[in-house]
């Protein structure tokens, strides 16, 4: 049975996350001060590292990662303002 589960997302520029195969990510916002990324999961099915690349607005971000948006987030009243892609090639 599916069911949404939350991951807090770290505040590196990479960063694994260890997923049930086939989540479907929902959304990433703040909640409580930290990053947090929403997903809708099968618990019961085989978890696999997921590979991620925070970006703040600006920042450059490189030509060789094909990346996949999934949302953008602010910390401190939206004086940092910070992108999440999934990183498909690593």
């Amino acid at each position: 049975m599916k069911r949404v589960y939350k991951y807090p997302c770290p505040m590196e520029d990479r960063f694994t996350l260890t997923l049930p195969e086939y989540a479907e990510i929902l959304c990433v916002q703040v909640q409580r001060g930290v990053p947090t990324l929403w997903a809708l999961v099968d618990p019961g099915h085989l978890h696999v590292d997921r590979y991620f690349r925070l970006s703040g607005t600006g920042h450059p971000i490189e030509p060789s990662l094909y990346l996949r948006y999934i949302d953008t987030f602010q910390l401190q009243g939206g004086a940092l303002v910070f992108h999440l892609f999934e990183i498909m090639n690593e």
